[in-house]
């Protein structure tokens, strides 16, 4: 593998100006990876062609002086942004030969940012799922592996595609999306960082829609000044999206000074779970003595709705889920199933969806179809959204009494092996979120930032959660941990 590829953003950003290296030739060595990286399943759909013209394109304006800070950068996209005239599937069977004529809002920005997009990345189907099984593509995989043990693991979902490509080296970063936990989980599992911003700080125009008020894009990248950088060009007011901020996007790169000294971190107490691995617990103990060693207030705080945030989380996920994914009905695009003489227009939606969606979309839909039905609407899907704003107002409390960010562990353990949770109980794969949801339920920023490996030699990460609309702080905060903690393993190639 080039030595290029193990580039960070910043760094290839810098050695491009310098004219130490050019971004075709950066193109190319992520190229020359991903296809020595079939192993992995990380990319699904390879762009090379456009990869090339927009390296040359960014040359170009790399040599005349007119270059944004993405410029001349190679990345991956998950398959859940629409991206034009190239295949946009979600993962799905029901969107089999869809190739939209329009780019989301999210990837043109980093398009006209100068970022050369190498293909679009693995993910479970319509980011359904904690492990990246859910695809049609599937299961990617993730580039750690239990010291000497060849059992593959998950490298976590829904972005786990992402997840893994960044962490080989196969892109120097990548876009994800996050519903409860979809950009944080798998960047802890594979020892890489990932943000999810407030709700509205980046568009949701033309990235396909599980749950349209919980959904939110963000970056995976290889530490935390590549994700201010990359976050910068994703954000900003959108017309298209009505739930879109109209703010001004700060220069979250600059905000980066490392110095947190009088920060007050809380320690929330309900995220000391029952049956906490040791490790985890461990880590997060160790993390809080970095920050307080940085300078930093430590106070425990209380935020007592946690323990109702995932059956709150998987009422009202569903709920929307349900209704958005009912525009799949094999009449506009994307797969019709095959129909059999005197079939109607029922048969014909029974049967596409049938063949069109995996199990878990199944279960999902089904989920929340019954929780929005007359007679359990108030029973669950209301009580679900009062849960909702106590949690809210629980992080709200918190911050006016003088909080700037909270620690808690990102994942209740490290990466698990693909098929060891799959055929079990679903619901022991929804508790993998239990530390990401509360922060989707409230609309507020989160980022995890890897800390330390377990005991099998696998990355382990650490959630900060930051006030709304403060990315620039919370990236602070994370960057002074990231600092502390000087993780820089990388896992031993095998692909």
């Amino acid at each position: 593998m080039s030595e290029l590829t193990k580039l960070t953003l910043a760094g290839a950003r810098d050695a491009l100006k310098k004219g130490d290296v050019t971004s075709l030739e950066l193109t190319e060595a992520c190229l020359g990876a991903i296809e020595g990286a079939g192993a992995l399943n990380a990319f699904v759909h390879q762009t090379p062609d456009l990869a090339r013209d927009r390296a040359n394109a960014a040359d170009e304006r790399l040599k005349a002086g007119d270059a944004p800070k993405m410029c001349g950068l190679p990345i991956g996209i998950k398959d859940l942004f629409c991206t034009e005239g190239v295949p946009s599937q979600a993962a799905s069977r029901i969107l089999e030969g869809f190739r939209p004529e329009y780019e989301s809002t999210v990837s043109a920005q980093l398009r006209d940012a100068g970022a050369v997009m190498l293909g679009k990345l693995n993910m479970d189907e319509f980011a359904m799922g904690s492990s990246n099984e859910t695809s049609v593509y599937g299961n990617a995989v993730n580039p750690w592996r239990r010291g000497n043990d060849e059992t593959q693991l998950t490298p976590g979902g829904s972005s786990g595609g992402s997840a893994s490509a960044v962490a080989a080296d196969l892109c120097l970063a990548a876009t994800g999306t996050d519903t409860g936990g979809s950009i944080r989980q798998p960047a802890a599992f594979t020892g890489i960082t990932g943000i999810k911003p407030t709700y509205g700080r980046c568009s949701r125009w033309g990235i396909v829609a599980f749950a349209s008020s919980l959904d939110q894009a963000g970056p995976m990248t290889k530490d935390v000044r590549d994700a201010a950088i990359m976050l910068e060009a994703m954000c900003g007011h959108d017309p298209k999206d009505s739930t879109s901020a109209e703010l001004a996007v700060p220069d979250f790169e600059a905000m980066l000074t490392g110095d947190i000294r009088g920060k007050v971190i809380g320690i929330p107490r309900e995220y000391r779970m029952e049956g906490m691995p040791e490790e985890i617990e461990a880590l997060w103990q160790k993390g809080t003595e970095m920050l307080k060693d940085a300078g930093a207030e430590i106070r425990d705080i209380s935020l007592p709705h946690t323990k109702y945030a995932l059956p709150a989380y998987y009422v009202i996920a569903p709920a929307e889920a349900s209704s958005n994914l009912a525009r799949y009905d094999g009449v506009r695009y994307g797969r019709r199933a095959k129909l059999s003489q005197g079939d109607g227009v029922v048969e014909m939606y029974e049967k596409t969806r049938a063949e069109g969606f995996g199990h878990e979309v199944q279960r999902r839909v089904m989920v929340g179809t019954y929780v929005l039905s007359a007679g359990f609407y108030d029973a669950y899907y209301n009580r679900a959204r009062k849960v909702r704003t106590l949690i809210k107002r629980d992080f709200e409390q918190a911050f006016d009494a003088g909080v700037d960010a909270i620690l808690t562990p990102a994942t209740p353990s490290a990466a698990f092996g693909l098929g060891e949770m799959a055929e079990a109980d679903p619901v022991q794969m929804y508790l993998n979120d239990v530390f990401t949801v509360t922060v989707n339920l409230a609309g507020l920023p989160g980022i995890s930032v890897p800390t330390g490996l377990d005991r099998q030699g696998l990355p382990l990460g650490l959630q900060l959660i930051g006030r709304p609309w403060e990315e620039g702080d919370l990236l602070n905060c994370a960057y002074s941990l990231e600092r502390a903690a000087g993780f820089v393993e990388k896992p031993a190639k095998w692909w």
